[in-house]
């Protein structure tokens, strides 16, 4: 398969829309009131659970079986993740000195930091899988017209 161009370029539109969205909507409410965040907050569960819905609807739709393994591995962490952060992260963080609300509140914050670090490894890992795809693809194009690397 050939890769073109606009592939990528339009997954860094939508990652770079993503990441607008994501300081927008965090600086906003860090100086908004509690009803702002709680809109913000509605908006943005919706949104994930469409696009979640939309994740679940290709894996299970999809022809090819590597889009499909991919996007269930995706569904999968999606859940397994939800399910850790409403059933046991608080839990876990619980310490004697400590209040439900509290233990409710560290594990939130907790989660947070992980998913910016998880979306910052997962960038990351964009950009290897591009590179290489790049790199084959070239490196494919040049076989193909005869062109080897010298050695």
């Amino acid at each position: 398969m050939k890769i073109d161009n606009s592939i990528f370029a339009v997954k860094l539109y939508e990652m770079a829309e993503q990441y607008g969205k994501l300081q927008c909507r965090i600086r906003v409410c860090e100086q908004g009131d509690s009803a702002k965040i709680r809109s913000e907050l509605k908006k943005a569960e919706e949104e994930f659970e469409e696009n979640t819905l939309l994740l679940e609807e290709k894996a299970e739709s999809c022809r090819s079986e590597a889009v499909k393994r991919l996007s269930q591995i995706q569904a999968d962490y999606r859940k397994k993740t939800q399910e850790l952060t409403e059933n046991q992260l608080a839990h876990d963080i619980h310490s004697e000195d400590s209040s439900p609300e509290e233990d409710e509140s560290e594990a939130e914050l907790l989660y947070a930091e992980y998913a910016m670090d998880f979306a910052t490894l997962a960038m990351q890992q964009a950009l290897i899988s591009a590179l290489k795809a790049l790199e084959n693809q070239k490196s494919g194009e040049q076989k193909k017209n005869g062109k080897g690397s010298g050695c």
